[in-house]
């Protein structure tokens, strides 16, 4: 409640100032967001995924799946090549937050179980980490990478104080 009063009071002044506004919802969401990801995976029952693991299997396949036949079209929109194109669509192939978000919903107003809680949650982590490894592996754009600085050449450690010496 003291939080609430002082962000009326302070809201005219704090308001106008548009860069302490983008500052304060960044660090509103940096603090508040783990602690929500925390709570929702608390909330997985490992023994209901291990019972089930073909839900588990068939629910990722189908948002993996459903996400790439929406978003791979969008970059042939654009014509993007066609390894640009699937980096992008695997990237573009998450949705933790709305996932959890919703999956919690679910659970909290009890239209789903504990078992189908913890396979969708299973499902939404696996769905942004293993599109983002078969990328990061397979399809990266390296020609639009910078290139690194390479370190000095192997011959400069031979021309040290002590050969010059002999």
């Amino acid at each position: 409640m003291p939080a609430y009063i002082v962000g009326m009071v302070l809201a005219g002044t704090v308001g106008k100032d548009h860069s302490l506004i983008r500052r304060l919802r960044t660090l509103t969401f940096g603090l508040l967001t783990p602690f929500y990801f925390i709570r929702a995976g608390s909330l997985v029952s490992l023994p209901a995924l291990v019972a089930a693991p073909l839900g588990f299997v068939a629910l990722l396949f189908g948002k993996m799946v459903s996400k790439c036949i929406g978003v791979y079209p969008a970059t042939q929109v654009f014509r993007a090549p066609t390894q640009e194109a699937i980096y992008t669509t695997l990237l573009m192939s998450t949705g933790l937050t709305f996932g959890t978000i919703s999956a919690l919903f679910g659970l909290s107003h009890e239209v789903i179980t504990q078992a189908q809680y913890s396979a969708l949650v299973a499902a939404v982590v696996a769905s942004a980490v293993v599109p983002t490894l078969i990328a990061n592996a397979f399809f990266l754009p390296r020609h639009l990478l910078k290139p690194t600085v390479e370190s000095e050449p192997a011959t400069a450690a031979a021309d040290t104080p002590a050969r010059r010496i002999s």
